[in-house]
């Protein structure tokens, strides 16, 4: 027998969802004015570290900052930023995310968010790391891998933000 669908979302997800909003951490924090808001500020400071340093890196790729210097020799810090940034922002977004689970995870905006962030941390870690590794990487693979991954982080941050406005 198929599973039953509310919107994208099957009865697993569902009372997944159901289940999480109601433990004592998603409950605590959704009675918290004080605690969302931390959490919330917490949110963007790793937002900011996650896409600053993906400014720097990409553009230095790209060949817009930083151009008479090596590429390893500048995306090495930056890079410690994006895995900062993207572990505080994973952390803090599954807190954020459990009071309001079945609503969230129902919102279009907050799915394409979701595998925005997938696509973006994927290719971070797989395909940018790849061409900045390789020693014979021409200026064009370099410049095309930094603004793909300018464009996904920042993709990322718009979908976040359009989440919290349309939601």
């Amino acid at each position: 027998m198929a599973a039953k669908t509310l919107g994208s979302l099957t009865n697993v997800h569902i009372d997944f969802f159901l289940w999480l909003q109601s433990t004592r951490v998603a409950t605590t924090i959704a009675n918290s004015l004080f605690l969302l808001a931390g959490l919330s500020a917490v949110h963007l400071v790793g937002l900011t570290l996650l896409v600053g340093g993906t400014l720097v890196s990409s553009l230095r790729m790209a060949g817009i900052f930083l151009a008479g210097r090596p590429v390893a020799d500048i995306t090495g810090d930056p890079d410690r930023g994006v895995v900062v940034g993207l572990g505080i922002s994973v952390v803090t977004g599954l807190l954020l995310f459990a009071p309001r689970a079945s609503a969230a995870g129902e919102n279009g905006v907050f799915q394409l968010k979701m595998c925005l962030l997938i696509a973006a941390a994927s290719f971070h870690f797989t395909a940018r790391r790849r061409i900045i590794r390789q020693p014979a990487t021409s200026p064009g693979q370099l410049r095309r891998a930094g603004l793909v991954g300018l464009a996904l982080w920042i993709s990322v941050a718009l979908a976040g933000c359009a989440f919290i406005f349309l939601e």
